[in-house]
């Protein structure tokens, strides 16, 4: 049934297999092996995905990489299709006026010292930002990595996040650095602004 919606048996195995490991990266004879059919069958999927964005590619020592586009705008709904785990799919969707999801929220106020949060990227709808999460203030590293975590876990991908020094931020934000302003051009949710840096005319 489901090879019939998504066009051949290979390409649904390869969904599988590239949807249950983001992250790792596969070659084409290893591809085959892992999912038992023939190299020609399973080049000519691999360019269609490629072709669609669904995955990239990568060389190193001489062999061609694949792994799945963790970006692709459809990635979390394929996800919930061929992913073995469970997607949380009630959570949601991150956008300018819509509610942020308390999850997040609780694992970015677990970051001692913080001072400003903002959510960007494939965490709220709309945005073009190559950035998910940016972090401002003098922040002990395992923490946010731990919230990190806990935002990949959720999202079942992961997270592109930055982290500055509040003096930093602040300075950057002065002199309409492009980082910065591409951050808030875009479509973002300010998760926290603990001194009103943003709000400020």
């Amino acid at each position: 049934m489901i090879d019939a919606l998504f066009g051949s048996k290979t390409r649904v195995k390869l969904l599988h297999l590239f949807l249950n490991h983001p992250g790792q990266s596969f070659y084409v004879r290893e591809i085959t092996r892992l999912i038992d059919e023939q190299i020609n069958s399973v080049r000519r999927e691999l360019s269609n995905m490629l072709e669609v964005g669904v995955i990239t590619s990568d060389s190193s020592d001489n062999k061609l990489f694949y792994q799945v586009n963790q970006r692709y705008d459809f990635y979390t709904a394929l996800r919930a299709i061929f992913a073995n785990e469970p997607i949380n799919a009630s959570k949601p969707t991150l956008s300018g006026g819509e509610a942020v999801s308390e999850q997040y929220l609780s694992a970015i106020a677990d970051i001692a010292a913080l001072r400003i949060a903002i959510l960007s990227g494939i965490l709220v709808k709309g945005s073009t930002s190559v950035i998910d999460v940016l972090l401002v203030g003098t922040l002990p590293t395992a923490k946010v990595k731990a919230a990190m975590g806990i935002i990949e876990k959720l999202e079942g991908r992961e997270i592109n996040y930055s982290v500055m020094s509040y003096d930093d931020f602040y300075y950057r934000l002065s002199v309409r650095d492009k980082f910065i302003t591409e951050i808030l051009n875009s479509k973002h949710t300010v998760a926290l602004d603990k001194d009103g840096v943003l709000s400020q005319p």
